[in-house]
């Protein structure tokens, strides 16, 4: 089970990585909001298919697990969503991409501290684990030491992708996560909507000329990449958890020197193999009892 989750955390990230080059693509002609809440209607109508489509499948599961219905929590999680991808979001505007997945993966540490106020333990390894992976995600995203108004933004939004995690880790096992995942994408749709017809002048023809990148960011980052979060913390302690979606920087690192031709430096390489060690560090209980 703790192998299934670790795939899907690292499914997710590997979404989430590669969706930094259709943000960037996705923002040249839109708004923040704007890009936003395109992608997210794209990721709420994929989830609606599928919730229609799984909808017995699910019943009978509830039936035998006991689960919950998800879409209350959903709806309150969403919330959160929309507040940490909107400063995300709006932040990208102002730094660049490498400190936005450096600021924006905080949560590495965040998350372990919320654990430990919430009364939990918290194995040796992951913090060995916390400090390898933000040593190296410091080498692979930041080149300077300057603080922009975009950095500042990207902090404060750390801490609420830090309550997105706890508050996923909280009720992963109680409810059925493919309602979750739909309440979650859509609360941040409506939200993103309402904040673009507020703070932006959308426009119809911007958004179809951005189809592409909307709607790989849409399907595969909102859609698919949060339901493989949620399925995959269903298996995997919070921390832990952390440090596996923090990849999301290696894949759109990758992303960059395949997709934009971008180089990788000596250093930028270093940083992704401290983030793999501590990626093993995290999961070194697991490898002990495999061996």
């Amino acid at each position: 089970m703790q192998i299934r989750g670790t795939l899907m955390l690292l499914g997710a990230a590997f979404f989430w990585g590669t969706t930094f080059v259709a943000q960037m693509a996705g923002m040249d002609g839109l708004g923040p909001f704007s890009y936003a809440a395109a992608r997210y209607l794209a990721g709420t109508v994929s989830l609606a298919a599928v919730l229609i489509v799984t909808r017995r499948q699910r019943a009978r599961e509830r039936q035998r697990m006991n689960y919950r219905r998800g879409f209350g929590v959903g709806l309150a999680i969403g919330l959160v969503l929309f507040v940490a991808s909107s400063l995300q979001q709006v932040a990208m505007q102002f730094t660049t991409a490498g400190k936005a997945a450096f600021i924006t993966c905080l949560y590495i540490v965040f998350v372990p501290l919320g654990v430990k106020l919430l009364g939990k333990v918290i194995r040796r390894e992951n913090f060995i684990g916390a400090a390898l992976a933000l040593m190296g995600l410091y080498l692979l995203a930041v080149t300077d030491f300057s603080i922009q108004l975009g950095d500042a933004i990207l902090f404060i939004g750390a801490f609420f992708w830090t309550a997105q995690i706890l508050l996923i880790d909280r009720f992963a096992a109680r409810v059925d996560l493919m309602e979750l995942s739909a309440a979650q994408i859509f609360t941040t749709t409506v939200l993103s909507f309402a904040a673009m017809f507020a703070f932006e002048s959308p426009s119809l023809t911007a958004m179809l000329n951005a189809w592409l990148p909307i709607l790989y960011g849409g399907v595969m980052s909102s859609a698919v990449a949060f339901t493989l979060q949620n399925y995959g913390q269903r298996y995997a302690d919070p921390s832990a958890a952390a440090i596996l979606m923090s990849f999301e920087a290696i894949f759109g690192a990758l992303a960059g020197w395949l997709i934009l031709g971008e180089v990788m430096t000596s250093r930028e390489i270093f940083g992704c193999l401290m983030m793999l060690a501590g990626m093993f560090a995290t999961q070194w209980t697991l490898i002990k009892r495999s061996l």
